[in-house]
């Protein structure tokens, strides 16, 4: 489905091909069209699955495209936090909001006692988070829900969905011929993370949450660990829309 996806609207360009183009941290010029595919597939088949968690990936995506056509460069939940005690609704705030509602109500369907309920949605929407944290170099995004869910495949379908919309664009993301934007990794990321949810119990998902959780407090350092590699970590990075 990521595929075809894809490549629909490579044919089409919805608004013109230059709307679906941007340049990445290396100056190459590539297309956004994997985002919105892997995010509407990854979307589809949670639904299948769990309908709570493609609805949590739905809206995940939702406002991860909402942040790659309105966002700005500010980075980290205090800098989006600290303008909202200004007066000003940012498009991070609106990420930070609307993901973490929609993780909580996709845990409280998910899981049954209270307690759950609440571990389940921070671990949703702590994926989402995390797995955009890491999206500052080409691959490392879909390359990490990959890695992390695989082992999870033989305990949920949802792992699977995961695996298989990140796989889908994991070659041309490497190649650096497409990028995944917010939309993509949000919704990749909060998959992985209903897949943690549906095959976890209580001491599993504190676990997971207390790692997300980690993970978003150290959001500066998570990114520039994951922009160490072969590429050339000492230019701005552009390859997330963030």
């Amino acid at each position: 489905m990521t595929r075809v996806g894809m490549a629909a609207l490579r044919a089409t360009a919805p608004g013109g091909r230059e709307r679906w183009e941007r340049t990445n941290y290396a100056g190459r010029t590539v297309e956004l069209y994997a985002g919105p595919a892997s995010a509407l597939a990854v979307a589809l088949g949670a639904g299948r699955v769990r309908p709570a968690a493609g609805m949590a990936v739905a809206v995940a995506g939702l406002c991860g495209a909402y942040d790659d056509l309105a966002g700005d460069h500010r980075r980290g939940f205090r800098a989006h936090l600290a303008a909202l005690r200004q007066g000003e609704v940012t498009s991070g705030t609106v990420k930070l909001f609307g993901i973490s509602a929609a993780g909580l109500v996709a845990g409280a369907l998910m899981k049954e006692r209270l307690v759950d309920k609440a571990l389940a949605g921070v671990v949703i929407a702590g994926a989402a988070h995390f797995v955009n944290l890491v999206d500052v170099r080409p691959g490392r995004a879909a390359g990490a829900v990959v890695a992390l869910g695989v082992a999870g495949m033989t305990q949920s379908e949802l792992a699977a969905v995961a695996v298989g919309a990140a796989g889908a664009v994991l070659p041309d993301d490497l190649g650096e011929r497409v990028m995944i934007g917010d939309v993509g990794a949000h919704a990749l990321g909060a998959a992985l993370g209903a897949a943690v949810v549906e095959s976890n119990g209580r001491l599993g998902l504190v676990a997971h949450a207390a790692a997300v959780v980690a993970a978003a407090a150290c959001g500066g350092a998570v990114s520039r660990v994951s922009a160490v590699g072969p590429f050339r970590s000492d230019q701005p990075s552009h390859h997330s829309c963030e």
